[in-house]
């Protein structure tokens, strides 16, 4: 993990002295806004629905597209500070703008991150923020903190095991399963306890499926529910994920009613 760098003398009072600073190296650590005309950023998308789901084992590239207009249209952007909780830090390649039309432009650059090399923390999971730099082709900027955000989470696994297999109709089917999310710090996945988890059952030939009940899982992450077996079908546990685990949904378990 690269920590957010700090420093005595703050982006805002260099602004306010004519100074400029490139969005990498700003260090104003609340929320600062600047810019010169009538540049704007309209758009912050990262990994195309906000979403960053990382696992224990593997590096992933994170995308970054910034949308920004003025009257004289868009002629760069520097690199984008990705910002998070317990000083998660991370700094993007140079962006590529493509144009949209005369006045606006999409700027996209990415990251490679990597659990086993950027030493990151649980406490790192959660919302994390976007900081920008825009300039125009006029000479006109804005550079914005918070520009965007986006949830930067533990991936998640869940499994599912409906028995007796086959089952008599109007016999008790017993559902397990077990949610876990991965541990940046030991590298390895564990329970994930006290979570509300769906249990849903489609039925053979049917495309849809129908939740039956919500089930908590155990401080250990496991799951236990019973339900009467009434027909053929599929069953699943879903969990809906939140801002610093990624929703998962297991794998189907058939089960033949006689």
């Amino acid at each position: 993990m690269r920590l957010r760098a700090t420093a005595a003398v703050s982006f805002g009072a260099l602004a306010l002295a004519g100074l400029s600073v490139p969005a990498a190296q700003a260090t104003e650590i609340t929320p600062f806004d600047a810019g010169s005309g009538n540049t704007k950023i309209t758009k912050v998308v990262v990994d195309g629905d906000n979403k960053v789901a990382m696992t224990t084992n593997a590096a992933k590239t994170v995308s970054v597209s910034v949308t920004a207009t003025d009257n004289s249209g868009i002629a760069g952007a520097e690199e984008f500070t990705l910002v998070g909780p317990d000083y998660g830090f991370e700094i993007t390649g140079k962006p590529v703008c493509k144009v949209v039309n005369a006045t606006t432009s999409t700027c996209t650059a990415s990251v490679k991150v990597d659990p086993r090399t950027d030493f990151y923390s649980n406490k790192n999971a959660g919302t994390w923020y976007v900081d920008a730099w825009i300039d125009a082709k006029d000479g006109d900027f804005v550079w914005k903190e918070k520009a965007g955000a986006f949830h930067f989470q533990r991936a998640s696994k869940l499994t599912t095991n409906a028995a007796p297999e086959p089952v008599k109709k109007g016999k008790t089917l017993t559902v397990t399963g077990s949610l876990t999310r991965a541990n940046w710090e030991s590298l390895k996945y564990g329970g994930y306890g006290s979570q509300s988890v769906k249990l849903q059952f489609k039925k053979k030939g049917s495309t849809t499926w129908s939740t039956l009940k919500t089930v908590k899982t155990s401080s250990s992450g496991g799951l236990k529910t019973t339900v009467k077996a009434s027909a053929d079908g599929y069953f699943r546990y879903t969990f809906a994920g939140n801002s610093t685990t990624a929703a998962v949904t297991s794998a189907a378990d058939f089960v033949d009613v006689k």
